[in-house]
């Protein structure tokens, strides 16, 4: 299943520097293990805002909700979730 995900990160100001540097790095160490496994096949910066759009590919709600919920930035997140299907209307052949 696809799903079209907003992620939008809150950090606390008041977070040591040190503290926002060790989960930025396992942040970036998780989401490209996921990129690489082909779950979390898209993501985009939103210009101007510390969030993004991304896409899975999971099994289900719940395999996404494991994906999410295991993010390192997730307690300072908003997270929109949209499911998503093949518009027929479409040309490309890879976008199921």
């Amino acid at each position: 299943m696809l799903f079209h995900v907003r992620m939008t990160v809150n950090l606390d100001p008041a977070l040591p520097a040190e503290e926002v540097a060790d989960i930025l790095s396992r942040e970036k160490a998780y989401s490209q293990q996921l990129q690489a496994s082909g779950k979390w096949r898209h993501i985009w910066r939103i210009a101007g805002a510390y969030a993004n759009f991304s896409v899975f590919d999971v099994a289900d709600n719940a395999e996404l909700h494991a994906i999410l919920s295991g993010l390192p930035l997730f307690k300072y997140m908003q997270i929109e979730v949209a499911p998503l299907v093949r518009h027929p209307s479409s040309i490309r052949d890879d976008d199921s």
